[in-house]
């Protein structure tokens, strides 16, 4: 199963405010890293993670196209809030919460280096 994911960004400081509180929201926190080319945030040492870096080869970090982070809930009341915080925090819009057929609660959206993620939640009939 995924470990961890890694997103790359060319501005670590900014994109390190951005996930600190929009993943502090899922009660995750940073458990690793650096600070100055890569941090992990993680619910616990045990749970899979999320790797923000700096590219190692010393290129500029690009969005991965067809790439996305899935972040659950369990609520679609807390998917309603964690896409309006990333939209309080300079997320862009790619598609605002709400139901994607009769289970699918979703929002997606991306971070302020153009990475897509989702934050959504399975609803039981």
């Amino acid at each position: 199963m995924i470990g961890y994911v890694t997103i790359g960004t060319n501005d670590l400081p900014r994109a390190a405010r951005f996930y600190d509180e929009l993943l502090g929201r899922l009660n995750a926190k940073r458990v690793m890293g650096d600070g100055e080319r890569w941090i992990v945030w993680s619910a616990a040492m045990d749970k899979p993670g999320i790797c923000l870096t700096k590219p190692y080869d010393g290129n500029p970090a690009t969005v991965g196209n067809g790439m996305m982070v899935a972040l659950a809930v369990q609520t679609p009341a807390e998917v309603d809030d964690v896409y309006a915080l990333a939209m309080r925090l300079g997320a862009k819009d790619e598609g605002p919460a709400g139901p994607r057929g009769d289970t699918f609660y979703a929002g997606y959206f991306r971070d302020p280096d153009g990475n897509k993620l989702s934050c959504f939640c399975i609803v039981q009939k």
